[in-house]
């Protein structure tokens, strides 16, 4: 199933969706109204967010794929998706559909470590820490021993993971605030917070507000690889 953003400019970014029913509020990656470009979704069916978080995202590498295509077939020239915890598909979907591909918002942990004073490092806010495997992280290319902290059994995680209909923002962005003090409180020496959940986006701010530090997220990511997909007009 394919959504087109509302917008009637061409859409260069295709999105491929995780097969949900949680709302999607806005700065949400799968709400069209938190881009400044228009995109363009498709849903992977029986992709669902505790299924890919929780399980084994391999059987549904090639629904991926197949979405994918369709993406591709209708005018994408780039596609991303809408889990941090794809990151061991990019590599395949890259290939399989032959355009650029940001599986994952891990994917950004190297060059953010590298842009950090010597003495800090890049933390980790997750969905699921119970989950969030070494093999995943080390797929994203995230530096070894990075640390991570989870939101896990929150209601936030609840209703994303267990697709309820209902969300709590309320209570999602205490959850979001409590989990970024954990991580730098337990971990004085991390200098900026990157937010490995798509859905994380819209506490962004708050989260910057409760430590003070850089805050990276999905949002930032598709941006940037939005920008090189349809380059800015100067008009000089």
């Amino acid at each position: 199933m394919n959504i087109q953003s509302s917008s009637s400019e061409r859409a260069r970014l295709g999105i491929l969706m995780l097969d949900s029913t949680f709302p999607r509020i806005l700065g949400d990656v799968g709400n069209a109204d938190t881009w400044p470009f228009p995109v363009r979704y498709a849903i992977v069916p029986g992709a669902t967010p505790h299924a890919v978080v929780c399980e084994d995202s391999e059987p549904f590498v090639q629904a991926f794929i197949e979405a994918g295509r369709g993406l591709v077939a209708e005018g994408c020239t780039g596609i991303a998706t809408t889990c941090g915890f794809l990151a061991p598909l990019r590599s395949r979907l890259a290939s399989a559909l032959g355009v650029p591909v940001a599986a994952s918002s891990l994917e950004q942990a190297p060059q953010i470590a590298a842009c950090l004073p010597a003495d800090k490092r890049v933390g980790i806010l997750t969905i699921s820490a119970s989950t969030l495997s070494s093999a995943l992280l080390q797929s994203a290319g995230v530096p070894p021993k990075t640390p991570v902290q989870g939101v896990d059994g929150g209601s936030f995680a609840k209703c994303i993971l267990g697709n309820e209909t209902r969300l709590d923002v309320a209570a999602a962005r205490a959850e979001m605030e409590a989990g970024a003090k954990a991580l730098v409180s337990a971990h004085p020496n991390v200098g900026a917070i990157l937010l490995e959940c798509t859905n994380m986006v819209p506490y962004a701010q708050d989260i910057h507000t409760a430590t003070g530090l850089p805050v990276h997220s999905i949002y930032g990511y598709l941006r940037w690889f939005h920008q090189s997909l349809a380059p800015s007009h100067f008009d000089n």
